[in-house]
């Protein structure tokens, strides 16, 4: 099933991405440090089940350029995903977005709800009850910094494997150096670490009190993904109204690591979207 490259301005910056298969519009948002690749992880099972997939590349991540204004806020992305809409020839579409990718989805749900069809939100990690500690932001900083002066090495350097589960540190290991190796511009990588767990997608938990279409949310457990706590996962699932929460069994690989599962998940929400 071929794609077809995508390449559009939003904000002066041009992202890049694919579009492919027919049917019903499904918009796939990926999380900081990674790619389009990495939300259902080449999986084309939402092709086959009658959907138009658009995938792209957060700004400066992937193939897509520098923010031209330095700017990697949840506004700015909110606005990214709507000029990807509008380049896709999406009025409306079921978004299903990954940590950043999830609270971007959110922010322009919230924003302009007449866009959104449905919502699937992969392991959010963001709560408006908590602001991000100095302990986090420093974390985040030194991942930049092992980033700009060594490259993926750099960062996996400065990654915290020994949070993670020994049964998975490998495949996490193994996933990172992939993905970090996979950005044509890895300093705005860099500068996006820095910036976007320093914004916020919304002020406060009742602005997704108002959303009004299928939702769902998927958790990770802890030993698996700490750095997206399930709790955060539960919480989301009781902001948005009607939605769902889906988590792995325990001791199994996390349902957002695993696309054709995830794809199955998004068909199954996008099935409840009302015409």
């Amino acid at each position: 099933m071929a794609a077809e490259p995508i390449a559009f301005d939003a904000g002066g910056t041009t992202l890049s991405g694919e579009l492919s298969g027919e049917g019903v519009p499904v918009v796939l948002l990926h999380g900081l440090t990674a790619t389009r690749r990495y939300v259902v992880m080449g999986s084309q099972s939402l092709q086959r089940s009658g959907h138009r997939v658009l995938a792209y590349d957060a700004r400066g991540h992937g193939a897509s350029a520098p923010a031209a204004d330095g700017d990697y806020g949840y506004g700015r992305l909110a606005a990214d995903l709507a000029a990807a809409l509008d380049a896709a020839g999406f009025e409306r579409a079921v978004l299903a977005g990954a940590s950043m990718g999830a609270h971007t989805a959110a922010r322009l749900a919230i924003e302009d709800p007449g866009r959104v069809a449905a919502l699937v939100l992969v392991t959010p990690s963001f709560d408006p009850g908590s602001s991000r500690s100095d302990a986090e932001l420093a974390r985040w900083d030194a991942l930049a910094r092992g980033l700009r002066k060594g490259g993926v090495e750099g960062f996996v350097a400065a990654y915290d494997l020994e949070n993670v589960s020994a049964a998975l540190r490998p495949t996490v290991e193994t996933v990172l150096r992939q993905r970090l190796s996979a950005h044509q511009h890895p300093l705005a990588v860099a500068d996006a670490l820095e910036a976007v767990p320093r914004s916020a997608p919304f002020e406060d938990a009742g602005e997704l009190a108002g959303l009004d279409v299928p939702a769902l949310v998927v958790g990770s457990r802890d030993e698996a993904d700490p750095g997206h706590p399930l709790a955060v996962a539960e919480r989301w699932a009781s902001w948005v109204p009607g939605a769902r929460l889906a988590v792995e069994e325990p001791g199994r690989s996390p349902l957002a690591w695993q696309g054709g599962q995830l794809s199955r998940l998004i068909a199954e929400t996008s099935a409840d979207v009302r015409t």
